[in-house]
């Protein structure tokens, strides 16, 4: 017998785009990432409400999804700035001077790792590792990869991006 499935949170169409997603994973357990990625893209973060739609449409534990979507730090579980800088807190990257780099952008930008600057411009993540050891410290800047950098570098190139 097939299971019934919820019904979407509102009307608004992108939930449409998530069930679809779903759907076209057959509303498996294995489609979670998917999913999860497919509500991102669609609203920008996940919000609890978006977690217990995956959870309730995949029949899994909310504690399931609240875990995955925790644990992977490109997950965003409030709305983001216009621009994110992720920086790179391994073992390679903190011994090259990751913690100068969040340091440097704190006091610049008065903002700390998981919060986003008054104005929406900036949100700062850390990340355990972006698997580039070899450019450590390396940061993540709206999606590109940079690397090798101080902190007057990282807060002249992160200022470039907000003024564009």
């Amino acid at each position: 017998m097939q299971r019934q499935r919820p019904d979407l949170p509102s009307n608004d169409k992108r939930w449409k785009l998530v069930n679809a997603t779903m759907r076209r994973n057959g509303y498996a357990e294995h489609a979670l990432i998917e999913a999860l990625h497919s509500v991102q893209d669609a609203f920008g973060f996940l919000d609890e409400e978006a977690m217990t739609f995956v959870a309730d449409s995949l029949d899994l534990p909310l504690s399931k999804v609240y875990g995955v979507a925790t644990f992977y730090h490109l997950f965003m579980l409030k709305p983001q700035g216009r621009h994110a800088c992720v920086v790179c807190t391994g073992t390679a990257c903190y011994i090259k001077g990751a913690g100068g780099l969040i340091d440097g952008i704190r006091q610049h930008f008065d903002v700390a790792p998981g919060e986003t600057t008054e104005d929406k411009a900036l949100s700062v993540l850390t990340a355990r590792c972006v698997g580039a050891c070899g450019l450590a410290p390396a940061v993540v800047l709206d999606g590109s990869l940079v690397g090798k950098l101080g902190a007057e570098q990282l807060i002249e190139r992160i200022s470039r991006e907000i003024a564009e």
